[in-house]
C-alpha cells in the first residue's frame, strides 16, 4: 500500500461544477391520474399495518386519488437494481416504473441524470414541494431539483455502548483512543467511511483535493494497520451492537433508532466536527407510463401529515418540513427524538458525501477495498 496515494485528474471539476447537464427527459403529459402507479423502493422504508401488512400511507393515498399503488421493494442496493435497468434505459426504452428511488452516496443517481435517463419534474403538479428542508435544496447533482426529491436520509455518525465506554464524541477519539483498540467498525462503504473522516481533518467533503483525499485515506489506513478497527462491515455491525461484542461503531442512525428499543445503553452522536448524510431521492426513470401520477404521488408524500406517519414507522430523518410537530401531536416522544428530527444546528453538522467522476471513483473503490479487506 505504499502506492496507494491517489491522484483524481478531473476531480476538481467533478466537485466544484455547478452541477450536472441537464437529462434530455422532460414529462409534458394531459394531467390525468392513472388507475396504477409503478413504485419501486428499499426495503423496510414506508409505513407499514403489522397486521394486515398493508401500507396505511399508500392507501390513503388510493382512497384520496382512486390510484392504485404497485409499491415493489426490489432495491436492495443501488449497484444491483442500476445493472438491471441500465440495458432498458440506455436503448431509451421505459422500465415499467413511474418513481424509484436511488440514494445519493453513489454515481448512479447522478449519471441517470447526465445521460437523460430521467423525467425533468413539472413542479407546478407538486406544490408540497415547498416544504422540502432548505438543507436538502441545491445538491450538487440536482442544484435546483428539477429531476429528483428526497424520500428519507439517514446519517452516519458514532454509536456506543455507554456501560461499555466513556461517551465517545470524536473520530478523533474513534480511531485513536488506546482503549478501543479492536472495539471498533466502520462502515465499508467508501463515501460513509471517507466523509466522517474528512470532515475530522477539517476537510470539505463536497470540495475534494488529492490532498484532503489521502489524508483521510492514510489515517484509515493507519488505524487499520495498528489494529485500532477491528473489521469493516455493512448493516452486520447491529447485531454486535446489540450483544455488547462491539463497544463502538460508524453507525446508521436509522439503525440506532430500532436497536435502542431493545438497547436503550446504546447512544448515537454527530460528531462536533460533523458527520455524512446519504439521501435517497425519488426521481422518475425515462419514459415513466404515468408521470404526472407520479409526481401527485410525490406532491402526497410531502404533506407534512403523510411524511410524519412515514418518518415515525420508518425511523430515518424526514426532509418535509412540518412533520415533526404533525407527529408530536400524537406521538411527542417520537417527534423529539433527534434522530429522526435533527435539531437545526445538527442539519448544519451535516455533509453529503464525496461525488466523484467515474474514473476518479474506480481508482478510489480499488484503493478502499485494499483497506478494507471487500
Amino acid at each position: 500500500m505504499g502506492g496507494a496515494a491517489i491522484t483524481f485528474p478531473g476531480i476538481l471539476a467533478a466537485c466544484g461544477s455547478s452541477g450536472p447537464k441537464a437529462g434530455e427527459g422532460t414529462t409534458s403529459v394531459q394531467q390525468k391520474l392513472a388507475k396504477t402507479l409503478n413504485f419501486s423502493n428499499w426495503t423496510l422504508y414506508i409505513d407499514v399495518n403489522n397486521k394486515t401488512k398493508a401500507h396505511p400511507s399508500l392507501d390513503a393515498f388510493q382512497k384520496k386519488t382512486g390510484v392504485h399503488v404497485d409499491y415493489v421493494e426490489d432495491i436492495n442496493d443501488n449497484a444491483s437494481f442500476f445493472g438491471k435497468i441500465q440495458g432498458p434505459l440506455s436503448r431509451g426504452q421505459s422500465i415499467d416504473r413511474d418513481i424509484v428511488v436511488l440514494t445519493d452516496n453513489d454515481r448512479y443517481l447522478s449519471l441517470m441524470i447526465k445521460k437523460g435517463w430521467a423525467e425533468k419534474l413539472d413542479k407546478s403538479a407538486i406544490p408540497n414541494m415547498k416544504n422540502l428542508v432548505d438543507v436538502q435544496k441545491h445538491p450538487n447533482f440536482d442544484p435546483d431539483r428539477e429531476y429528483s426529491l428526497p424520500w428519507q436520509s439517514g446519517m452516519s455518525g458514532i454509536a456506543y455502548n455507554d456501560t461499555l465506554t466513556d461517551p465517545v464524541l470524536s473520530v478523533d477519539d474513534l480511531l485513536e483512543n488506546p482503549k478501543l483498540k479492536g472495539k471498533i467498525t466502520v462502515l465499508n462503504s467508501m463515501g460513509d467511511a471517507m466523509t466522517i473522516v474528512m470532515l475530522a481533518n477539517g476537510d470539505d467533503p463536497t470540495k475534494v483535493t488529492d490532498k484532503s483525499w489521502n489524508a483521510a485515506f492514510d489515517r484509515i489506513k493507519k488505524a487499520v494497520d495498528n489494529k485500532q478497527i477491528r473489521q469493516f462491515t455493512g448493516n452486520d455491525y447491529t447485531k454486535g451492537l446489540a450483544s455488547g461484542d462491539l463497544w463502538v461503531t460508524v453507525a446508521f442512525s436509522g439503525d440506532v433508532v430500532q436497536l435502542q428499543a431493545d438497547n436503550p445503553e446504546l447512544e448515537f452522536i454527530i460528531p462536533e466536527e460533523g458527520a455524512a448524510i446519504a439521501v435517497d431521492n425519488m426521481m422518475l426513470p425515462q419514459k415513466p407510463p404515468n408521470p404526472y401520477t407520479a409526481e401527485t404521488m410525490m406532491n402526497f408524500v410531502y404533506d407534512p401529515v403523510v411524511a410524519a406517519r412515514i418518518a415515525a414507522e420508518v425511523n430515518y430523518v424526514t426532509p418535509v418540513k412540518g412533520a415533526k410537530e404533525e407527529l408530536a401531536k400524537t406521538d411527542p416522544e417520537t417527534a423529539e427524538n433527534p434522530l429522526i428530527f435533527p435539531s437545526p444546528e445538527d442539519l448544519k453538522k451535516l455533509r453529503p458525501f464525496p461525488t466523484l467522476s467515474l474514473e476518479d471513483e474506480r481508482e478510489a473503490t480499488e484503493a478502499m477495498q485494499k483497506v478494507t479487506g471487500a
